[in-house]
């Protein structure tokens, strides 16, 4: 039996909290801040990383939500609702951004010793179940149908998604990357990548087959711990938790040498989304 607890217990943890500072940004500087991490803590550059960041409303789409058959009408269907959206360079499908949605990204390197990809997603569970005690193991992950970008590591507590996972893995660093629902209404936010869908198949049939939301399979932890949380209750959470686990945390975001590593991250990360959301 793996302690995959035991991968979070590090001497030191260096804790990048953007979940305030990245609000009104783009969320490609966060992919290019997590592949910065990726680089920096794989080749051991960097201690271990645990990053937070909170974008305002952006769809998030995936490589297949950008060949939908209409996608070019789904675009702006989300502006006009108030979303930006961009492809992100990670696995899975849409999922939305907003001031409630904490995302939180766990950096590793394997250069001493591998770390599956099934691994990845345990730690990812092992640390979110950390974070809530209150949901002990109550907290599941398997995939729920009818959910936005389901997965096999869907987290769940009595049968409703409040999380996802996706990793991203460079320069022997891996990013294991959480989505969660704070606050607000998880069905909600369904209920706007439903109309993604509808409006991006309207009915043609497709070789890959999309999700069908069910808005209900979905909440936010506030509404299934039955419990006013916030995302500064749960940065406040992460930060002692790390306290916990290691015997020094760093705190503070990319040092000045490392910004010319994020600013080529950057740089990839715009352009590849420039070409994924051309038409034509």
């Amino acid at each position: 039996m793996i302690n995959y607890e035991a991968f979070l217990q590090n001497p030191e943890w260096r804790f990048v909290d953007e979940s305030m500072t990245t609000r009104t940004r783009s969320a490609l500087e966060s992919f290019a801040a997590d592949d910065t991490l990726c680089h920096l803590v794989g080749q051991q550059m960097s201690v271990p990383a645990i990053r937070t960041w909170v974008h305002e409303q952006t769809v998030v789409l995936g490589i297949q939500d950008h060949r939908l058959p209409h996608i070019e009408q789904a675009i702006p269907m989300l502006e006009q609702a108030g979303y930006k959206a961009i492809v992100r360079n990670s696995g899975g499908l849409a999922v939305v951004l907003d001031e409630g949605v904490l995302n939180v990204s766990i950096v590793l390197s394997e250069q001493d010793t591998a770390i599956d990809i099934p691994t990845g997603y345990e730690v990812m569970l092992a640390f979110v179940r950390m974070l809530f005690p209150e949901a002990g193991n109550r907290i599941e992950a398997y995939e729920i149908v009818g959910s936005y970008c389901p997965g096999s590591y869907d987290l769940s507590i009595d049968g409703r998604k409040f999380a996802g996972i996706s990793q991203r893995r460079l320069r022997q660093g891996i990013a294991v990357q959480v989505y969660l629902c704070v606050e607000g209404s998880g069905s909600e936010r369904a209920e706007l990548i439903r109309d993604l869908y509808d409006i991006g198949l309207q009915g043609e049939e497709t070789k890959f087959a999309y999700p069908v939301i069910q808005p209900e399979v979905m909440a936010s932890l506030s509404e299934l711990l039955d419990m006013k949380l916030t995302v500064s209750d749960v940065v406040i959470r992460i930060q002692l938790l790390l306290r916990a686990l290691a015997e020094n945390v760093l705190m503070g975001g990319l040092e000045p040498e490392e910004m010319e590593l994020y600013a080529f991250y950057l740089e990839r990360v715009v352009e590849r989304n420039a070409k994924m959301l051309a038409r034509g």
